[in-house]
């Protein structure tokens, strides 16, 4: 009997092999096909969002409208960030965390089918979206148990998000069960707060090792996938040019410039955001979390565009029935907040003063050209010189903090 527990531990070890950390100076690290996999998940889940914010803002109600999105997106934008900081240290690709890892994606769909109960503040139904939530956030419990367990230098840090991570599920529970319906929107923020805060004091114990080149990377795909969005809405414009064009050859012009013009913009985002590399803005806990974060208002915004575009094209269509700047509202409002917090987060700790001064007032002239007319094609133009900008006439600077 005293050489079972040595056995019993080799055997383990052959069917759970150790989690160890990733080498944060990995060469020619890059995405994995289970991390690409995990991604298209979200996009049913981003699509959802986009498609509960357009359903409102057609009709006028853009105060419920982007509260309700605000609330799924940063909901849907936590778990995939959870899962991709920690598949960044720890990503293993073995069978157990595939398996984890589908469970996870299982979570996000049932979330998904819950988007549309939690992006009605007036009506809310957190049901699916709690249950799929916590699904998915069971699953990070047990990938950060088995990093402890493996990783004694990393296990108090581990330990730490398992903790902070199954408390706050315990909230979520409460919070679907014992909240009574009028309580729910102040007490949801309340929980996002929590979870937002495990990271924050979990990573005080000992900050987990990342891969710069490779987060930005994932980073840079999920901005993609978001834009993608945009890109369908984009292409869905030219579909219903064709088919209005045929019972009111009148629209189509409208309808090919509302097309055209959302796909620029769009070009342009995408453009904006990958003109200058990131992964050295990450160097340390503080960067690390500035950086991070930030990108919910990034992620928010070029999901927003999306349901900008489809309110564009229900105006030409006379399917809804808003004021020219109200209309324009919904579509340059997220592109001014996409400018000013890639700007914020990317270019300004990069560039010149002159880039810095023109970058954030071009937002604010997107923002304010809702008020002229042809503002959809101003905001176009103003993304055009913008690109030619950080292109040609941008000499980056030493990276200096963010904050």
């Amino acid at each position: 009997m005293p050489n079972a527990t040595p056995a019993l531990a080799g055997n383990l070890s052959r069917i759970l092999p150790r989690m160890m950390r990733r080498d944060p100076h990995e060469p020619h690290r890059a995405a994995t096909p289970l991390e690409l996999f995990f991604d298209l998940v979200f996009v049913v889940a981003v699509a959802a969002a986009g498609k509960a914010l357009f359903s409102f803002e057609g009709e006028g109600n853009f105060g419920v409208g982007l509260l309700g999105f605000a609330m799924s997106f940063i909901a849907i934008w936590w778990a995939w960030m959870n899962f991709t900081w920690f598949a960044n240290s720890y990503g293993t690709d073995d069978w157990y965390y595939r398996v984890l890892t589908v469970v996870q994606m299982a979570g996000a769909l049932v979330f998904a089918a819950g988007v549309p109960g939690i992006a009605n503040p007036d009506n809310p139904d957190f049901t699916l979206g709690v249950l799929g939530y916590v699904l998915m956030r069971i699953a990070m419990i047990a990938q950060w148990l088995r990093a402890a367990y493996s990783d004694p230098e990393g296990r108090k840090t581990a330990l730490a998000y398992a903790l902070g991570i199954a408390v706050v599920q315990v909230y979520w529970v409460c919070y679907l069960f014992l909240i009574p319906n009028e309580l729910k929107l102040g007490m949801f923020w309340l929980g996002m707060i929590l979870e937002i805060s495990v990271p924050v004091i979990a990573e005080r114990f000992k900050t987990t090792p990342w891969h710069r080149h490779h987060i930005t990377e994932r980073y840079g795909l999920f901005t993609i996938i978001v834009l993608g969005e945009s890109v369908l809405a984009s292409t869905n414009a030219v579909v219903e040019a064709a088919a209005e064009a045929q019972k009111a050859p009148e629209l189509l012009d409208n309808l090919i410039l509302v097309a055209s013009t959302g796909f620029v913009i769009v070009a342009c985002l995408w453009w904006i955001y990958f003109a200058l590399p990131q992964h050295e803005l990450i160097t340390n806990l503080r960067t690390g979390l500035f950086w991070g974060y930030g990108h919910y208002f990034v992620f928010g915004a070029a999901a927003a565009v999306s349901a900008g575009i489809e309110v564009a094209l229900a105006v030409e269509t006379h399917k809804a029935t808003l004021e020219s700047a109200a209309a324009a509202a919904a579509l340059c409002i997220p592109v001014a907040v996409f400018v000013f917090f890639v700007w914020l987060l990317i270019v300004r700790p990069q560039c010149t003063t002159a880039t810095n001064l023109v970058m954030p007032g071009a937002a604010v002239l997107i923002a304010l050209s809702v008020f002229a007319p042809y503002s959809l094609q101003i905001t176009a133009g103003i993304l055009v010189l913008l690109v030619v900008l950080l292109t040609v006439h941008t000499v980056p600077k030493r990276t200096k903090h963010l904050v």
